[in-house]
């Protein structure tokens, strides 16, 4: 830090030093409309902020309405930054920190799933035990030949994460995920 700041006093810096980086999950509801994306994520990489999952999908085909969920990490401070930039950009109609309601309601976390595509290849042994491991984490064969597996996962980012792990000695090639995608419990809406 350089003496400017160190004599400004900037709380920006103050937070930087006492806060603690969280992981949080954002749900953005805007317009379907072109170049919104772009804007969102232009936010982000502008600022030097850092997406972890970004997942888009239209969820009212009528109202042209699209949701965006987006897990990110920063100090509450910045993250409390994010979400008031978010909520100047035009065609944004709302913005939700699921992980503060969740915690509001007395939860962990949102809700959170994500769907990976895991390729395997191997023979043998090795191709005994991903089968094993598979129906372990209730992994679907979706395609599969004398020289490869391709598993369908799905579950918490963490239960992604444990199962590529686990297949990564016995032949991973390739993994495909779809990003997370997430709601808080209980009967409200957003």
């Amino acid at each position: 830090m350089n003496a400017r700041h160190q004599a400004t006093g900037s709380a920006y810096f103050i937070a930087k030093e006492t806060e603690r980086p969280e992981t949080h999950t954002l749900s953005v509801v805007v317009d379907n409309e072109p170049g919104v994306l772009a804007r969102v994520i232009g936010l982000f990489s502008g600022r030097g902020y850092n997406i972890e999952s970004l997942t888009v999908s239209e969820t009212e085909h009528e109202k042209h309405i699209s949701r965006i969920t987006i897990v990110t990490r920063g100090t509450p401070h910045v993250l409390e930054q994010i979400k008031a930039q978010l909520e100047r950009i035009v065609p944004v109609h709302r913005v939700v920190d699921l992980t503060v309601v969740a915690h509001e309601l007395g939860h962990e976390k949102p809700l959170e799933r994500e769907l990976a595509l895991v390729k395997v290849a191997g023979s043998g042994e090795q191709r005994v035990e991903a089968l094993r491991l598979a129906d372990a984490f209730k992994a679907t064969v979706i395609d599969a030949n004398i020289e490869h597996f391709i598993f369908e996962v799905r579950g918490r980012t963490s239960t992604i994460e444990q199962f590529i792990a686990i297949m990564a000695p016995l032949g991973l090639v390739e993994v495909c995920r779809t990003g997370v995608a997430a709601m808080t419990r209980g009967p409200q809406g957003m």
